[in-house]
Parts: structure tokens; sequence; C-alpha cells
């Protein structure tokens, strides 16, 4: 199934690229896109089989989403985070799971994970209020996942939860007008006082220990990798994508360009122009392969029963975060090399340019933090595996 979604995915890739303009205008990705991605499967793909969905390898989600960037990088990065939320889902209790699919298979998520809201606790549950910025895809979306820290009656913090809100309880407030990736709809989303059932809420430390009520009834090997590996992966993948697009379109143009202030010599025909695709591709391959190859030590893990050592899992952070820049650097340097042409509207490359810049700065990419977290643990020091 999984490879029919895959299939799906590429036929979309002329229509989504050829709506990439649109996507920029309208600062959202356009309702056809999202029609069609929905139509081949691809927002199922991480999604439990008892409400419709795929229960497909990651890989396999990541594979669709790096081509959906490589044609228009809004579109792949709303893909990408929406496209992951039914995996995270999939931990809650089956209550929340039934509220979300129950009526719906179809329903999309959005989120905002910074425990910038305030829970306090209350009878059943909670009491959430507060402003989240950077909901990706929010207005295609039913739903929202939400970080807040709990607080108890003294005024304490207990927690650090994700909520899952419907649509009619929350506000999306119209903010986002950015250089790169305009097309994302990355709005603010307002909650006040409203209540929150505890069975609609997932303890982030629960989650860090690979953990959730939902893996009572969702019992594949799928919900038992770790979150901030999955996560993550969601946010270097868009990058990716957007390198092989850059890379695609440097290279058609270079085979075309005739450069006027080097005598009219051919692009192609020159030395460092060859070097410079060598070296760019080299690190959107490196990023690639690091991701699926960690991806896919985790899951060998888990097969065999055992408990992913947190050197593994900060390797996958360290990784993730040199692969969201190593694709960067190679749109960089492509950018760099492809002349005056690459400025124009309506080109690739000064899209994906403006893309990944926008990408490097979410807080996945937190490169330091990721890095020295990893040296750390080599040096023996104690690290928290709560957020790897």
């Amino acid at each position: 199934m999984s490879q029919a979604v895959l299939d799906g995915v590429r036929d979309l890739l002329p229509g989504i690229r050829e709506r990439a303009d649109e996507a920029e205008r309208l600062r959202v990705v356009p309702e056809a896109s999202m029609k069609e991605l929905e139509e081949t499967g691809f927002f199922r793909l991480l999604q439990p089989t008892r409400y419709g969905g795929l229960e497909s390898d990651p890989v396999d989600f990541y594979t669709a989403v790096r081509d959906i960037a490589s044609a228009c990088g809004s579109t792949g990065w709303v893909a990408s985070v929406v496209g992951v939320h039914p995996w995270q889902v999939a931990l809650f209790d089956d209550a929340a799971q039934q509220a979300v699919w129950g009526e719906d298979p179809n329903t999309r998520l959005s989120s905002s994970y910074a425990p910038t809201g305030r829970a306090t606790v209350a009878d059943g549950g909670f009491v959430l209020s507060g402003k989240w910025s950077f909901s990706s895809g929010s207005d295609h979306c039913q739903w929202v996942l939400l970080g807040g820290l709990v607080h108890n009656v003294d005024g304490a913090i207990v927690d650090f939860r994700t909520f899952l809100v419907p649509r009619e309880k929350y506000t999306i407030v119209d903010v986002w007008h950015t250089m790169g990736l305009r097309g994302t709809g990355s709005n603010d989303i307002v909650v006040d006082d409203v209540f929150v059932p505890e069975a609609f809420t997932l303890s982030m430390s629960e989650t860090g220990q690979c953990k959730g009520p939902g893996q009572a009834v969702n019992t594949s090997d799928l919900y038992k990798l770790p979150f901030h590996s999955i996560f993550t992966g969601t946010i270097t993948t868009p990058m990716i994508g957007m390198a092989r697009g850059a890379y695609a379109e440097h290279v058609q143009m270079q085979k075309e360009r005739v450069r006027a202030a080097y005598l009219g010599e051919r692009a192609s025909l020159d030395p460092f122009a060859a070097v410079r695709i060598a070296k760019a591709s080299s690190d959107i391959d490196a990023a690639w392969a690091l991701l699926v190859n960690n991806i896919r030590e985790e899951q060998a893990y888990v097969a065999r029963g055992e408990q992913i050592p947190l050197g593994t899992r900060l390797k996958v952070r360290r990784d993730q975060v040199l692969g969201s820049q190593r694709a960067l650097d190679a749109i960089d340097t492509l950018f760099e090399a492809s002349g005056g042409r690459a400025l124009g509207e309506g080109t690739y490359l000064q899209r994906a340019w403006r893309d990944a810049h926008a990408g490097r700065v979410h807080a996945a990419n937190d490169q330091e933090r990721a890095l020295q977290m990893y040296g750390a643990h080599e040096f023996g020091h104690k690290i928290d595996p709560g957020m790897y």
C-alpha cells in the first residue's frame, strides 16, 4: 500500500510545482494540493490501521515528504508536519483517537509544541489557556496538538503535556507574513480557558520513554520509536527535498547556460561548476542516507524488543541537525553558482533558498544544543532522555 501512495504522490508533483507561486500568494498550501495528497492516502501513512491508516514504514513517509518538497518547499513542509501527527495521536488514550478519527479517518491535525500555554489541574483533566505560534497548515486542520506546562493548585509546575484540542475550541490568528516558507500558513493558535479531559493529553515525560496509553491498542513497532527521532526528521526531510529540487533545477540551468562574461563559454564546461555540483550532491546524499540509516537502526532495536540506547537517540539528533545544515549548504552552493537567472520569480532555486533558510531557524534545528548533548554524553555526563 505504501508504494501505491508513493507512486500517487510522484504523479502529483508537476501540479504541486505549478501551484507553488499560488501557495506563496495565498500564504497557505492550496486546497487542491491538500485534497490531492489526501486522495493518495499520504496523510494516513502513519495512522493506525484501526482507523483506516496504513501504519507504514517511517522511511516511506519521509520519502513521500522529500519528493513533495522537491516540487514545493511550503507544500512539503506542511505535508510533513501535518502528516506526522497521526503517529502521535496513536499514542493517546483510545478515547482521544476515537474523537479524532471515529467519524472521519481523514481528519487532520496541526500543532505547536512549545510550552507557551498554561494548564491548571482540574477535576478529570486540565484547563488550558495561551497563545502558540507557528502552527503550520492549521487552516487545513480540524484539531491541534499544543504544548503546555501543567500547574497544580499552588502554582507549581508539575508536568509538561501535549493537549489535543478540537477546532471549535481554539482561534487561528492570521500573522504569517514571512520571506520563506510563505505558503505554510504557520499562524498563531489562541485558547481561552478550555477544559481538556486527561485522556486528551499526553505527558512528555512518558513520551520521552517511548510510551503512551495508545500502545495498548496500537501494538505496531511503529509506535515504539522515539518521538524526538520521528518528529525532528519531519523538519529535516523537507529541507533535503528542497535541496534535491534545487539541485535538479541548477543542473538543468547550467546545461543550458551560456556565460556572456566569459566569452560565451558554456557553463557546463566550467570545471569549477562540476566540482560544486559534486560537493552539493554529496551533502544531499549524506543527509538522506544518515536519516534513513538512523531510523533503521532504531527500528532494529524495537524489533528485537530492546530499549533504544540513549547514545543512539542522541546520534539521531546529531545527524538530524547536521542533515538540515548539509541541505542548506548544498542549496547555498547551488544558488550562488547559478547566476542571475536564479533570482527570477518563479524559479525553484530562489524559493528553495528562502524556504530552507526559514526552515533552518526551526527549534528542531537548534544545532548547538543537539550537538552539545551528543558530546556531553560521549564524555560520560548525565543527559535527560526526555527531550531525545
